[in-house]
């Protein structure tokens, strides 16, 4: 029957009334969690469930020593950058991060990203798509049942989504690590807890890694700071992506079957159980290829700036920049979780590609020529483009010609 109400979960059995009133009581609990306005989320809810997730595992509070050390790491950073590219350095106070504070300045950008998919998730349990076996006057009783059900779905992401941006805070490095503008506006920051922990068992000091980390940083930060069409594209890359996804119904229906749904922990396990599906369509093959060579073009960029400016002065940042590159090319546990929630994994797949087309482009023409490409959209390389940098390059100096 619909949603385990059944006696046992067998669908010959006649439909439990009892357990439906007991699951009641316990939706009766949930919905008191439920969105007050018509958003698909409960960004209250979230951001509890995320700062008490925070709280549990630990969340320590940055130091003003750390914070010093942060500013002059930066201060070095931005040094050395300024003769490793063409862009200049953003203006704004560096910031010391707590993880808290990290997801309090990233929520509004996750707004953007995230509520298309809770939308879609919202609207997924329509009463049409009960089984053909429940007799037309139960479809009537179920149907103010149906309207909870989408109220409790959004409390259900809510929570799950909570976790999810609990644990990328507690993996982040900085404002700029996940490769995508999360703040509205351009700010130099780093989680000093997350870059102590992202050193650890590298046998690099801490300094060459907080350094390191800083280079990385303020080149993202520079980058979207003076590409005036970069941050839009970004985000619109991404939102393009995520409108194209959709809930497997068929995927949906069939954990249905098994779910106890008087449990409310089991609802919000099925939101995590990779529900969402991109179309099979031509567009969203599109938006998906062009949102993986926009992340990996602004990686590969990053990557070459941040080696040109380590090349004659740190020699641990070979280690660091491989040690990044995997990271970045695989993700962490909590960005994998992420990932499964809303459909959505931001991995650069052709991040080394990416490195070698601008090192090439730096090593005929100088920076200059390296970072004239981020002067309009159309002069960025495909993801052909990517696959055979040579011809790119002289693709593009036929056409300057």
């Amino acid at each position: 029957m619909p949603f385990g109400f059944g006696v046992g979960g067998d669908p010959n059995q006649p439909f439990d009334m009892a357990s439906l009133g007991e699951a009641l009581q316990q939706f009766g609990q949930m919905l008191s969690q439920a969105p007050t306005n018509s958003g698909p989320v409960a960004w209250n809810v979230v951001q509890d469930v995320a700062r008490k997730a925070l709280q549990t595992t630990g969340d320590p509070v940055v130091a003003d020593a750390e914070l010093r050390t942060v500013i002059a790491s930066v201060e070095l950073a931005n040094h050395w950058l300024d003769e490793a590219c063409t862009f200049p350095e953003v203006t704004v106070a560096p910031q010391a991060w707590s993880r808290a504070q990290w997801l309090e300045a990233t929520l509004p950008v996750w707004t953007r990203i995230v509520e298309p998919v809770a939308k879609q998730m919202q609207g997924a349990m329509p009463l049409d798509q009960l089984p053909m076996e429940v007799p037309e006057e139960m479809k009537a009783m179920l149907a103010p049942m149906m309207g909870m059900m989408q109220q409790l779905s959004a409390v259900a992401f809510s929570n799950q989504l909570g976790t999810s941006l609990a644990a990328l805070a507690r993996e982040v490095v900085s404002a700029s690590d996940i490769g995508i503008p999360l703040t509205e506006n351009a700010v130099v920051a780093l989680v000093p807890s997350n870059a102590t922990a992202f050193g650890e068992g590298l046998e690099v000091s801490a300094d060459d890694v907080r350094l390191y980390l800083a280079l990385r940083e303020c080149a993202h930060q520079r980058l979207f700071a003076h590409v005036p069409w970069l941050r839009a594209r970004a985000i619109g890359a991404i939102e393009a992506y995520v409108a194209g996804l959709r809930v497997d119904q068929g995927r949906m229906q069939e954990l249905m079957q098994d779910v106890d749904m008087s449990n409310p922990q089991a609802l919000q396990e099925l939101m995590t159980s990779g529900l969402m599906q991109p179309e099979d369509t031509e567009e969203q093959r599109a938006a998906l290829a062009r949102l993986e060579t926009l992340l990996a073009v602004v990686e590969g960029w990053v990557d070459d700036v941040v080696t040109t400016a380590t090349s004659e002065r740190m020699p641990s940042a070979i280690a660091l920049r491989e040690t990044m590159r995997r990271r970045r090319a695989a993700g962490g546990p909590a960005e994998k979780a992420f990932g499964s929630l809303v459909g959505l994994e931001l991995r650069p797949r052709s991040l080394r590609e990416a490195a070698t087309l601008f090192a090439a482009l730096r090593s005929q023409g100088g920076t200059d020529v390296r970072d004239a490409l981020w002067g309009h959209p159309d002069l960025l390389p495909d993801a052909d483009d990517l696959k055979d940098p040579l011809g790119f390059i002289e693709r593009s100096q036929a056409s300057d010609e």
